[in-house]
């Protein structure tokens, strides 16, 4: 029978990190975040290898501590307005091995009270693979619509990141698919409450959203060459 990773124990230690965000502290946390935060994500991620691997064999699902799927707790601040050093929830990325930094499909995970959801698609895309993206939904818009429609995720999944105010140049502003044309990233989210994050279903449910979704990076994916 299935069991929970996580307990109310990882919303207690995630806000308690929220309220104390700095470095001294979390070096003191550092047996209970391993206990009730980074272990049982850990655990999690592993298990996910072999269920993701049936979605796409070419997908990166390590569960290494370091160096592995999950993202670093220290945020790199050198760019960034909020100098707060941690982040403060849990995160993994699962991505193509095969493509190029930049131009990488693949999928989330994001626990944090109150806001943890799990997506797919492609963040901030470098500009020859913005413009190859772009491209082809210009070209296919029905394709892209199928592949994006809401519908299929059964979920309250959407669209997220950053667009621009106009149309970018080389598309004609009444093209019907101008709005996602616009786009500076090609995201989809669903959100995951704290009472499905803590249930023994956890796995079962990330991996269905996860093939709910893989039309959606299959699609990114032809569209900038890699194999999914």
């Amino acid at each position: 029978m299935a069991q929970a990773y996580f307990t109310q124990d990882l919303f207690r230690f995630l806000n308690d990190l929220r309220r104390h965000n700095d470095r001294e502290w979390f070096k003191a946390q550092k047996e209970r975040f391993e206990a009730v935060a980074r272990d049982p994500f850990l655990r999690l991620i592993a298990d996910l290898e072999p269920r993701l691997a049936q979605v796409s064999p070419r997908l990166v699902v390590d569960p290494r501590p370091n160096g592995g799927s999950m993202m670093r707790m220290y945020r790199d601040t050198r760019f960034s307005k909020d100098k707060t050093p941690l982040r403060t929830g849990l995160a993994a990325h699962f991505l193509n091995a095969k493509a190029p930094k930049g131009a990488n499909p693949g999928f989330y995970l994001h626990l944090e009270p109150g806001e943890s959801g799990l997506g797919s698609g492609v963040w901030r895309p470098e500009p020859g693979a913005l413009r190859q993206i772009r491209d082809a939904i210009a070209g296919d818009p029905k394709g892209w619509e199928r592949a994006a429609a809401k519908r299929q995720f059964k979920t309250g999944c959407g669209m997220i990141g950053e667009s621009l105010k106009r149309p970018p140049a080389g598309y004609a502003p009444d093209h019907p698919a101008i709005e996602d044309l616009k786009r500076k990233d090609f995201a989809i989210s669903v959100p995951l409450t704290d009472r499905e994050v803590v249930s023994a279903g956890l796995l079962d449910l990330v991996v269905e959203r996860y093939r709910e979704q893989a039309p959606f990076v299959r699609f990114l994916s032809d569209t900038l060459g890699v194999r999914f």
